[in-house]
């Protein structure tokens, strides 16, 4: 399902727009293949052999031919810390602040999933410190309060001159966040390229502490990868830094676009070297693979 983001900074309730988008996801997945996957995910878990059959529902086994047991509020199976960078490149590009929206609302739409679930959420917004940290509760009152601190994100001015240090935010938070988590993280990763290492090192530390990672790069693919600008002279401004420069796109594309290739790509590689799941999150893309890498990941956890 795809959202206007101009929109979503218009409309007052984000946990309506969350609620339509996975209701949304979750009837596409009824429609598709995946029928008893989405089954399982919605209302139900796989029964277990040797599991009372009193909770089996049979009348998903009649539409299925597999075994689901009935989940009960009290059910929590998962912990998730969801970590989004709000460092000042989040807010490009200026006319729809379009990174740091489209987080927001893909991090309400995955709370949504956790909490219906019946699944532990927290969030925490970071830069080069961590600036907000919530408790990790699966009460419907605690998604509530995730969802009014994602509306104030949504709706803050843009951050000035606030650069991102990831290596030491996770570093930080895998050393609070409980045994056995999963981190969801979503940023555009445009930190210090000749820290990749630090950054390798800090997603280390949060497997070493036996979590699993699932992280979204954020990224305006046009114009930040691909460098698809016009043939005339732009103004460019780091948002983190304020540097200006002066130039005409083409004629540093190819050396650009070679250069964040081979960087994200690198990233990539190592992450999988991990273990851990690196998905590019293109802005004008719309919002089903994140919600449906989000449940690949959640189902390998169990």
């Amino acid at each position: 399902m795809k959202i206007d983001l101009h929109k979503i900074k218009e409309l007052s309730n984000l946990e309506l727009l969350a609620r339509q988008l996975v209701e949304g996801f979750i009837t596409g997945l009824h429609k598709s293949p995946y029928h008893g996957f989405s089954v399982e995910f919605a209302e139900h878990r796989l029964y277990n052999t040797g599991e009372s059959t009193k909770d089996i529902d049979w009348k998903v086994y009649a539409r299925t031919d597999k075994l689901f047991s009935k989940r009960y509020e009290e059910e929590t199976n998962l912990r998730c810390t969801i970590l989004i960078d709000h460092s000042s490149s989040m807010y490009y590009p200026k006319e729809n602040n379009g990174k740091i929206t489209f987080s927001v609302m893909a991090a309400a739409a995955i709370s949504f999933m956790l909490q219906r679930q019946r699944d532990a959420i927290g969030i925490t917004t970071f830069s080069d410190q961590i600036e907000n940290q919530t408790q990790v509760k699966s009460t419907h009152s605690h998604l509530h309060k995730l969802l009014i601190l994602l509306e104030q994100l949504l709706h803050s001015a843009p951050a000035v001159k606030k650069k991102t240090s990831i290596p030491e935010v996770l570093h930080q938070i895998a050393n609070k966040i409980h045994k056995r988590s999963l981190v969801i993280i979503f940023s555009d990763m445009f930190d210090n390229r000749e820290q990749v290492q630090e950054l390798i090192n800090g997603l280390h530390h949060l497997k070493y502490n036996n979590h699993e990672v699932l992280l979204f790069h954020v990224v305006d693919k046009k114009t930040e990868v691909s460098f698809d600008f016009e043939d005339r002279p732009y103004h460019f401004i780091d948002l983190e830094t304020r540097e200006e420069l002066k130039l005409n796109p083409s004629q540093i594309r190819e050396h650009y676009t070679g250069k964040v290739s081979a960087y994200f790509q690198d990233l990539a590689v190592k992450c999988g070297q991990l273990k851990i799941d690196f998905i590019t999150a293109d802005i004008h893309d719309d919002f089903d693979k994140i919600l449906y890498a989000y449940l690949i990941k959640r189902g390998k956890m169990k």
